[in-house]
């Protein structure tokens, strides 16, 4: 049983560290705000802010022990600028 319950928390470490990684400039998040704010949802993130800007979609967000905000491009989905803190 111990071995049971320490393989699941080793697992689960290494899944939260790939699961964070999957955030990156290559990936489409969506061109509408709603279809960004779920895109972010889905990788375990919480929208904390989210708005059209002179065509860009900015998000404010956190999670995984980590707070961000990316601009996304809304004719491509993908982000033009990403920082997490």
């Amino acid at each position: 049983m111990r071995k049971i319950i320490l393989s699941s928390l080793t697992a689960a470490v290494f899944a939260t560290q790939a699961f964070a990684a999957t955030l990156s400039m290559d990936t489409v998040l969506g061109t509408t705000v709603e279809a960004v704010t779920a895109s972010l949802a889905e990788m375990g993130y919480e929208v904390r802010k989210s708005e059209m800007e002179d065509g860009k979609i900015e998000v404010y967000f956190v999670g995984n022990n980590q707070m961000g905000e990316v601009y996304v491009d809304a004719r491509t989905g993908k982000p033009m600028k990403l920082e997490i803190k």
